[in-house]
């Protein structure tokens, strides 16, 4: 790919498909990156050492995630599998008798019941009917059920949205990434529909455990820099739809109906999105998602500010953030904040505890990443309060690991307690558990779960939901 100057003059796309061991090495050395094979920027780029080093860590890990795609898939489809098999032959004691028996059930991965490695983490499927519409926490709430139920297949899906949430489902949908070069981005759209309210939910999918692509998308530190709005998480901007051989991101493309290449998701879901709202003057959308799901809902709106899409951004009601990455730069912030206050769209960031993802990227004088918006943040007693920046912002430090640690310790102690104090609909099971012990060791990894954002949403008071004042 070359960089279309329109588009970006500044900017460094790494090509770790193209990397040879020698390439690795001579980037450490040597501070002109653009001379590297596997690195696109303009002439004369230079980087420090720290920088060099980042990269060299960016490539090394995407080349890893490539090298172990299939074994890993394998590994997640095997490991879901398993947990699938107990509840479909009526538990551990019972697979034992059907085993002996030869009649063990073997679950259907696209059936309505199999659930995702995450599903099997939190597998509550009801809205809390406490919870209704018009409520302050309502959005929050269908937004981080949307968001949970992202990671499951299409009859699962469509059976939730409508037998239990008694809600349209519009479509379960894989988009084409151009420089991974497979369907790799997925959402789901559904309708809340009354008399007096239309609300459209985006839900993009986060990343799974065992999903390398997803995970070299996370890793992928490449960038670019738009005039007048700031450096953007090159990773990112690939999985929402930038294309590979344009060189920049147009305001209209051709994409020509492929069953084997599925299209870009930026523009599938602006047109799906046009022509849904043409139905209704009143209809109005959400977007959100979980983890990289949250880092593409954030960055969609900033691709229909760039393509002057006002129609949708006046019908934007929310966007709806749960465990999200930094996605750009200070510069980035401050046009996002712009576009969002002149709009009217309320962003919500939610953080949980020691969540690891939302402190990443690093917010530091090497990377320069930031967050903007409204942070709500959730303690292990999900209290939540507005803050401007969660504590510990960068994951993590010495000083950290010590309370991180007690306050996993904290954690894995009411997983066995919740039930009795907060009531059975609350109540872990073993895979969280030993997520939880996990948690001893590497203190914010099963935080960023999303069962304790929907228990925060559900267990907080609605107050805190506040309209933001600079938006």
């Amino acid at each position: 790919m070359t960089c279309d100057k329109k588009f970006s003059s500044s900017y460094m796309l790494l090509k770790p498909e193209e990397v040879k061991f020698f390439d690795l090495i001579h980037i450490l050395l040597a501070k002109n990156i653009e001379k590297r094979k596997f690195i696109e920027a303009p002439e004369g780029t230079e980087e420090n050492l720290t920088r060099r080093w980042l990269i060299f860590a960016s490539v090394v890990v995407q080349k890893l995630l490539q090298s172990v795609s299939k074994p890993l898939s394998s590994v997640g489809s095997g490991a879901e599998m398993f947990l699938n098999l107990l509840p479909s032959n009526g538990g551990f004691g019972k697979l034992v008798l059907n085993f002996l028996r030869g009649k063990v059930v073997i679950p259907d991965k696209t059936s309505a019941s199999f659930l995702s490695f995450i599903g099997n983490m939190d597998n509550r499927v009801e809205l809390d009917k406490s919870i209704k519409r018009g409520d302050g926490n309502y959005n929050a709430l269908l937004s981080i059920m949307a968001s949970k139920a992202s990671y499951e297949n299409k009859a699962y899906l469509e059976t939730t949205v409508i037998d239990h949430w008694k809600m349209e489902f519009l479509g379960s949908y894989d988009y084409w990434n151009d420089f991974q070069g497979k369907a790799t981005t997925q959402a789901f759209v559904l309708r809340d529909k009354t008399e007096d309210h239309d609300t459209i939910v985006v839900a993009f999918r986060g990343t799974e455990p065992f999903d390398a692509d997803a995970w070299c998308s996370d890793f992928d530190i490449s960038w670019y820099e738009l005039k007048g709005v700031g450096k953007i998480h090159g990773g990112f901007m690939k999985a929402l739809g930038l294309q590979k051989n344009v060189g920049w991101w147009p305001k209209e493309i051709q994409q020509e109906v492929d069953q084997n290449r599925p299209p870009l998701a930026y523009y599938a879901i602006r047109d799906m999105l046009k022509d849904l709202l043409q139905q209704n003057d009143k209809a109005k959308y959400i977007l959100t998602g979980h983890s990289l799901g949250g880092a593409l809902a954030i960055l969609f709106p900033a691709v229909l500010a760039l393509h002057e899409e006002n129609l949708l951004l006046e019908r934007l009601e929310g966007v709806y953030t749960f465990g999200q990455p930094r996605v750009g730069d200070e510069d980035f912030g401050l046009f996002m904040e712009k576009q969002l206050k002149n709009n009217s769209i309320p962003y919500y960031r939610f953080v949980y505890g020691n969540d690891m993802v939302p402190r990443l990227p690093y917010d530091d004088k090497a990377l320069m990443f930031k967050h903007f918006g409204t942070c709500l943040y959730y303690n292990s007693s999900y209290k939540g309060k507005v803050v401007p920046e969660e504590p510990n912002k960068n994951y993590f430090s010495p000083l950290g690991t010590i309370p991180m640690t007690i306050n996993a310790f904290g954690e894995l102690i009411r997983s066995f307690t919740i039930k009795y104090t907060k009531g059975p609909d609350y109540k872990e099971g073993g895979l969280m558990r030993v997520f939880r012990v996990i948690g001893l060791f590497v203190p914010g990894m099963p935080a960023h779960s999303p069962r304790d954002y929907v228990n925060a949403i559900r267990l907080e008071s609605s107050e805190v939901f506040i309209k933001p004042k600079d938006q």
